[in-house]
């Protein structure tokens, strides 16, 4: 990585850019608290100040704890607008209205609070002609660790270059709280979830393999996988004309 402060500025010019050529009056984002979306809060907040961060609790317990506590701590340090809008009835008026209609199996109902949240946040942004941020970084894009149409479904993404490893680089130079830092990555979707527990790889070791450094022979296959079964999250939807433009 080049020199933070560079970098910095590099970013922050990035975001301004896209307001303008959007010419959209703000930015909305959503804050759960973790190292991701602190780091795009701060880069959004410093390229405009009408920059909104929105707490979105959904069904599990940490998104009201410590989650929420971590999400309103590091907007006041950064002086970033916070609003909350609780989903957990909203996601328990869907599961009603899909009864009888299907049985949701556990991915369907795991992804249905990212793709609340998202639908929360273009409500906000298309309400007041603000850009939709997203906080999704390189590593979860290369092992397709967030959800279609769900936490994926943004208008820029400012971060989407950086490992995770150079995330906390960032953070630390921002003088970001250090527990933000420390907290075990979550998409906070149910109680005790953790991302590297879920994979069965840790972030380090993601970054290592991009970065074309050694990994352990079971690391490898874990994020080998990871990246070849997720390839439809990275692409477009296949169109017939791509399909006939293939096969001619």
């Amino acid at each position: 990585m080049r020199d933070c402060k560079t970098e910095i500025e590099e970013r922050v010019a990035f975001i301004r850019k896209m307001l303008a050529d959007a010419h959209a009056d703000g930015i909305v984002y959503g804050n759960s608290g973790g190292k991701d979306c602190t780091l795009v809060g701060i880069l959004c907040k410093m390229a405009c100040d009408n920059t909104v961060g929105v707490i979105m609790p959904c069904s599990s317990k940490q998104n009201y704890g410590s989650d929420r506590e971590d999400a309103l701590k590091t907007a006041e340090q950064f002086s970033i607008e916070t609003r909350t809008v609780d989903l957990t009835a909203v996601r328990e008026s869907l599961l009603g209205a899909l009864d009888g209609v299907t049985v949701p199996n556990a991915t369907a109902l795991t992804n249905i609070a990212p793709r609340l949240r998202m639908t929360t946040l273009y409500a906000i942004g298309a309400s007041e002609n603000r850009l939709v941020a997203g906080t999704g970084n390189k590593c979860e894009a290369y092992m397709g660790y967030f959800t279609k149409w769900g936490d994926g479904a943004v208008d820029f993404c400012p971060i989407a270059d950086l490992t995770v490893d150079e995330i906390y680089t960032l953070l630390r130079y921002l003088k970001a709280p250090e527990h933000i830092i420390k907290k075990a990555p979550s998409a906070g979707l149910f109680e005790g979830q953790t991302d590297e527990g879920e994979m069965g790889v840790t972030y380090a070791a993601v970054a290592a393999y991009i970065n074309g450094e050694a990994v352990t022979p079971a690391e490898r296959e874990i994020i080998e996988r990871y990246h070849s079964r997720s390839e439809h999250k990275r692409v477009l939807p296949p169109t017939f004309a791509d399909y006939r433009a293939k096969n001619q």
